[in-house]
């Protein structure tokens, strides 16, 4: 993407995040290039790439990390009862 100089000034957070992304961001001055936005991570893998063995296997890992990390809350048929006097209605 090729950009003037003076249209980057006010769009410089926008700009830095599509290149993180892995877009090349071109800054032009008098409609020749001057510099150029690069990302210091390496580019992100496209998402096209995934088999499904590969999806699974990551859902797997979170769900039993999910498992793992569960703790017991209050049972929730009696969770609200705060809300109610001894006669079943609302205080």
């Amino acid at each position: 993407m090729n950009i003037p100089l003076k249209d980057a000034e006010g769009h410089l957070a926008e700009l830095v995040r599509r290149a993180e992304a892995g877009e090349e961001i071109v800054l032009t001055r008098e409609g020749a290039p001057a510099a150029k936005l690069v990302s210091l991570a390496p580019a992100p893998k496209p998402r096209g790439n995934a088999t499904n063995e590969d999806i699974y296997a990551v859902i797997d890992r979170i769900s039993r990390s999910a498992s793992a990390k569960a703790t017991p809350g209050p049972d929730a048929a009696r969770s609200q009862d705060f809300l109610y006097g001894h006669d079943g209605l609302p205080l």
